[in-house]
């Protein structure tokens, strides 16, 4: 894979294909667990593992397995991952564990890991697949992440609320006291504050990206007459 390959690769899983912003995709544990940036965050990275483990394993196969079957099999091996990565959480972060709850099963139906492997892992070598995986993971991420941090913001004036449940209880320190005193600002942390939040985001993103195809068209427009003279 060239370096070339490797950026594109990473600047449509972060940008141009974001699962979260642009083909909004797994909008469920969008919403539902983008309550706090250590719950968004967490999923995330779970998400963005498993897609990178699925990728390398199905790219290998993707010639061998029969195309009545490939559905059946991808998700198969989605399940396993899935349950590895869930086993290792409940053994190893159990508090973080049982707050994302159901969510972290769901992750061998949720529509992004499906749909990147049906759309890239099974066209494509296995390096270039799990690279791909795990940009789009990193995508939902950084997704979730920002979502997350804007809720618990307007929600409860403090970031990384719980960072404890991932690096045990001497990481309480760490939770930063935005307002203090704050008494929170419950919409923010309700479903509607998450599509409210989520589509100032897409607006956001679009309008960063209209704002860049002007730049350039002027840039072009600027050039042509010096190249026409």
């Amino acid at each position: 894979m060239t370096y070339q390959e490797f950026k594109d690769i990473f600047y449509n899983g972060l940008w141009k294909q974001n699962t979260g912003v642009v083909q909004l995709l797994g909008l469920c544990p969008i919403l539902a667990v983008s309550s706090s940036v250590v719950n968004g965050v967490s999923l995330g990275i779970a998400t963005a593992v498993v897609m990178a483990l699925s990728g390398a394993a199905i790219a290998p196969i993707r010639n061998v397995v029969p195309n009545e079957a490939r559905i059946p099999v991808f998700i198969l091996i989605i399940a396993v991952l899935v349950t590895v990565v869930q086993y290792a959480m409940n053994a190893y972060m159990y508090t973080l564990y049982v707050v994302l709850g159901i969510f972290i099963p769901l992750i061998v139906t949720n529509c992004i890991v499906l749909a990147r492997i049906e759309a890239f892992a099974s066209k494509q070598p296995p390096l270039q697949s799990a690279t791909d995986g795990f940009a789009m993971g990193l995508g939902l991420t950084a997704v979730l992440a920002i979502l997350g941090g804007v809720r618990e913001l307007f929600g409860h004036g403090t970031l990384l609320s719980g960072i404890d449940m991932v690096f045990g209880a001497t990481a309480k320190s760490w939770v930063i006291t935005v307002v203090p005193g704050y008494h929170g600002f419950l919409l923010a942390i309700l479903p509607p504050g998450a599509f409210v939040t989520l589509g100032l985001l897409i607006a956001l993103k679009n309008w960063i990206n209209l704002r860049a195809e002007q730049k350039k068209s002027q840039r072009s427009i600027a050039i042509l007459p010096a190249t026409a003279g």
